[in-house]
């Protein structure tokens, strides 16, 4: 098989082929059909030397015809190209376009399904770090279109009466030192871009399609869905959340702790001190029992979220019934100062849930499936770092695939498959396993009550933030943003 040129049509990339294969050899067949509407074809071979293989995507471009080619049983020759292995990706949360968009320059075939019948409004916002961004501006234009604010400082205040006031303040120097900063985003807005971006590529999301069982074979798996549709794929990746079923399908059901914490958030405008004053921070008041967060997704809106001890609460993200949120705006968090009580007065519709931990996991694969993301290592928002996270598994994961397959050999054997999985492992479940634990900690130090208690909180948190102000700050702030700064790669030496 000769490639004589690139050009292209009006659906994707593709080339023109010239076949010069022995009769005796080889058969191609011809059907009528383009590259984004079919993946499959019946052909037929020449007698007693070949067998059936996947259809290789190339396509000739002036009638549109797809080309089919063969293994041969007897002898191969080498010039045949192999069919890009497909990959099911379960999931079209925060991790699962931007996996099939690095897939797809890899070489690979994406395709997504998703339970949800469209891109979801669930949720608040999203803190993107340069951890996380380093990541999306792989892709070429992504970051372009991610509508973000940019946090210029951080401050923590106290609402505690005996000790009131601001405990810290600190320039967020990340920008300057890596060329990305921690950047507020809507998580409704932020998923739609991801996804059209994944469709504006040529992947392929399903929406509607509940991944409820799995079937391995020695080359593929295949994915039974809830509406009764299957696929099937060369291996599967899940990242299909907190509440996966590729995590279930895998290891069963496992039973999840309420940590005593709950999250009750919204979207308000920016409080006016804040305009007044031109500041774009993350701010943070701490009270009894109680903790708020915030920060802008734009240059008008503030997402914030209030973390209290108290009983137990679904683990969803829900909006309250109007005689809640009616409660709770008027209630006693309406009247906390530095912009707090404005933030609460003043949001949408309100959402509530529990924050629960889970078991570790000892390994995030099995077979031909991999777990990424929430769907692997679930974790409190403490640090912030959940998004951020699943884009470093994405990040590895194909670095990984790189390193162990090609994907122009077909389809991956199974060996070859856990080789690149016992990688991710061992790379990640450490890394993920101690963040968790650190968010964890930190929602334990964040919300405390008792006076006594606030007090001695509010003496750590200056303390801890007093060292930025001291002779040796810089390399203090480095050393404090350091899991950032590093992670999945130094800027500029990207292995994909």
């Amino acid at each position: 098989m000769l490639l004589i040129s690139d050009t292209t049509c009006g659906n994707a990339q593709v080339s023109k082929v010239a076949c010069i294969l022995s009769t005796d050899s080889c058969r191609v067949t011809f059907t009528d059909s383009c590259q984004r509407c079919m993946y499959g074809s019946d052909v037929v071979g020449a007698p007693k030397t070949v067998r059936k293989h996947q259809m290789t995507p190339l396509l000739y471009n002036s009638s549109r015809l797809w080309i089919t080619t063969f293994i041969l049983s007897k002898r191969q020759p080498s010039s045949i190209l192999m069919a890009a292995p497909k990959v099911i990706i379960a999931g079209a949360g925060m991790a699962g376009p931007v996996l099939a968009m690095l897939l797809k320059t890899q070489g690979y075939e994406p395709v997504i399904y998703e339970r949800t019948d469209g891109p979801t409004e669930m949720g608040l916002s999203i803190c993107l770090q340069p951890n996380g961004l380093r990541v999306l501006a792989l892709i070429p234009g992504l970051l372009d279109k991610i509508v973000r604010r940019r946090v210029e400082e951080t401050i923590a205040y106290s609402s505690l009466a005996e000790d009131e006031g601001v405990l810290a303040r600190s320039r967020v120097p990340l920008y300057d030192l890596c060329g990305h900063g921690i950047e507020g985003a809507r998580r409704p807005l932020l998923l739609r871009t991801l996804v059209d971006a994944a469709q504006e590529r040529g992947i392929p999301v399903y929406f509607g399609h509940q991944l409820v069982d799995l079937e391995q074979h020695e080359e593929s798996v295949t994915v039974k869905f809830a509406n009764g549709n299957t696929a099937e794929g060369s291996f599967v990746v899940g990242c299909d959340g907190l509440h996966s079923n590729t995590r279930i399908c895998l290891f069963g059901r496992e039973e999840a702790t309420f940590t005593g914490l709950t999250q009750t958030g919204g979207i308000s405008p920016r409080p006016k001190i804040l305009d007044e004053q031109g500041l774009y921070p993350m701010m943070n008041i701490y009270g009894d029992g109680a903790q708020l967060i915030a920060y802008s997704i734009n240059d008008t809106e503030m997402s914030w979220a209030i973390t209290k001890r108290e009983s137990e609460a679904k683990e969803s993200w829900r909006d309250m019934d109007d005689a809640a949120q009616q409660a709770f705006k008027t209630g006693p968090f309406s009247q906390l100062s530095f912009g707090g009580g404005e933030l609460v007065q003043s949001a949408g519709k309100l959402i509530k849930f529990g924050l629960y931990d889970r078991p570790e996991l000892s390994t995030w694969h099995k077979g031909r499936v991999v777990l990424i993301g929430d769907a692997a290592h679930p974790t409190s928002p403490h640090l912030g770092q959940g998004a951020n996270q699943a884009y470093e598994d994405v990040y590895l994961l194909v670095r990984l695939l790189r390193k162990h397959l090609d994907p122009t050999a077909g389809a991956p054997s199974t060996e070859t498959l856990s080789a690149a999985f016992n990688e991710l492992d061992a790379l990640r479940i450490p890394r993920t396993s101690e963040l968790v634990r650190k968010a964890r900690a930190l929602g334990e130090i964040r919300v405390v009550s008792g006076v006594e208690r606030c007090k001695k909180r509010n003496d750590t948190l200056r303390e801890m933030f007093s060292q930025f102000d001291s002779p040796g700050g810089a390399e203090a702030l480095k050393a404090a943003y350091a899991d950032v700064l590093t992670h999945p790669f130094v800027e500029g030496q990207s292995e994909i």
